[in-house]
């Protein structure tokens, strides 16, 4: 969603009373696709909870777990909206499939969040960055995961973009996740036009194992 598209008010305020936990956990965990390091490792990300704090309505309480390679760490942290804007004219999908859904409102929502993984844990750090997410109000005045244009190319949601910074030497590493793409990579990595198709030259670094069902459990 391009920012000439959005109003840009920030609507913070007027959107304080509707809860978005529900857009961070929609999506299946085999479509959340994420990298960790300059060679674009591959890191899986599983929220097990997101919870709105009943102490801040622009502030969600997170657990979840995250992996690299066969290496698992438990993490919580938040996530707190900064900014909610709306689109100037709303979208319908392919062939206004959406028109008469009775959608009010669609939007753009950006947030900063911060997950510390256990520091018991081998390998543990913290996760840390800017998120944004796109959404929709509906008829019946709840905020819905904005999935109405995902037959098209290209299309992402909940875009986390940050670092993870190691517990025990303290280096830092890019991370990035989001549903059904990698946001913010080079644009050698990914080769696919409808859906994510890791180029072979990353591939090795984690792209070719496919990761055990429910491998958070």
């Amino acid at each position: 969603m391009e920012q000439d598209e959005l109003i840009q008010k920030n609507e913070l305020q007027k959107y304080s009373k509707y809860d978005f936990s529900n857009l961070w956990i929609q999506t299946d965990n085999n479509l959340v696709y994420g990298i960790i390091g300059e060679n674009y490792e591959r890191i899986l990300i599983k929220f097990t909870s997101v919870k709105r704090s009943k102490n801040n309505t622009n502030e969600y309480l997170v657990t979840g777990k995250s992996m690299v390679k066969s290496n698992i760490c438990d993490f919580s942290g938040k996530i707190t909206v900064v900014k909610i804007q709306e689109l100037k004219k709303l979208r319908f999908g392919v062939d206004d499939e959406y028109k008469n859904a009775g959608i009010k409102k669609q939007g753009l929502l950006t947030a900063v969040y911060e997950f510390f993984e256990d520091k018991n844990q081998k390998g543990s750090g913290r996760f840390s960055g800017n998120l944004e997410s796109i959404w929709y109000l509906d008829k019946n005045d709840l905020i819905q995961y904005n999935n109405i244009e995902i037959d098209s190319d290209k299309y992402f949601n909940n875009a986390f973009v940050g670092t993870w910074k190691s517990n025990i030497s303290g280096k830092e590493k890019i991370c990035n996740w989001a549903d059904y793409r990698v946001p913010n990579v080079n644009c050698d990595f990914d080769k696919g036009a409808g859906e994510l198709s890791v180029s072979e030259k990353y591939q090795k670094n984690g792209w070719w194992v496919k990761p055990k069902q429910n491998w958070w459990k």
